[in-house]
């Protein structure tokens, strides 16, 4: 296989782990392990510590990631997995630094990114964090954002 077919599929991967961390935090964070992502729609004064229970989920992707990693070394004939791999680890860091670093603040690297985009990613999470609730939730996505949220709040009163 070529680099750009390569190159390809970890393009695409980056693309559809979008969808696959959707579907993923509807229906499994919002549905049978609320138990995990449950304390990380508490507000913060109820936290106790830096690490929430939510933060099991990094498993849940980079166990895969992981076991594409060693495949596509391994078999030589596999070696496009290895860029699934990559692909998944590549999303994974953009989810970090956008909704750990950058939304939630906790770390505090960056605070001044100021576009529309940037403040519409944050209207869509504060919409997903208006509920504390297993259900009733909006906006389970991180970067494909409804177009609702790229307008301000004064043009959204008058």
């Amino acid at each position: 296989m070529t680099v750009v077919l390569y190159v390809s599929i970890m393009i695409a991967t980056v693309l559809a782990m979008e969808f696959v961390a959707w579907a993923a935090h509807k229906y499994l964070m919002h549905g049978w392990l609320w138990i995990w992502h449950e304390d990380h729609h508490k507000p913060h004064y109820e936290k106790t510590g830096f690490f929430e229970k939510n933060d099991l989920f990094f498993l849940v992707f980079a166990i895969p990631s992981m076991i594409c990693y060693i495949i596509g070394s391994l078999f030589a004939d596999y070696r496009w997995v290895l860029f699934i791999g990559i692909g998944i680890s590549i999303y994974g860091l953009i989810y970090f630094l956008i909704h750990d670093v950058y939304i939630h603040q906790r770390f505090k690297w960056f605070r001044q990114l100021d576009s529309k985009y940037s403040r519409a990613i944050l209207r869509a999470h504060g919409a997903h964090h208006a509920s504390t609730k297993k259900e009733d939730g909006e906006s389970f996505g991180l970067l494909i954002v409804n177009p609702k949220y790229f307008q301000s709040r004064a043009r959204k009163a008058g």
